[in-house]
């Protein structure tokens, strides 16, 4: 992996780990495809391939940030409306 990559997919790896522990199948269960989907990616060197790698990681992160919100706006309306 080129050297000036490597920072960027730690980080991104280290959001996506910081989001797991919200997910509804359970932490345990998010880290361990977390980890699965990171090593079957190890051995890439083309900077072109790491920088879509890159790009799929972060529409991931919007989607699970997505999902919380509607988690978290569904919980509030329940508490406010009684459909």
């Amino acid at each position: 992996m080129p050297q000036n990559l490597r920072p960027q997919v730690m980080q991104l790896y280290k959001n996506l780990l910081h989001l797991g522990r919200e997910y509804p199948a359970g932490y345990d269960y998010f880290k361990g495809k977390l980890k699965a989907g990171f090593l079957k990616n190890k051995d890439m060197t083309e900077p072109r391939d790491i920088k879509k790698k890159l790009a799929g990681g972060r529409y991931i992160m919007k989607e699970l940030e997505a999902l919380y919100m509607l988690k978290k706006y569904r919980a509030m309306k329940s508490r406010y409306y009684n459909d």
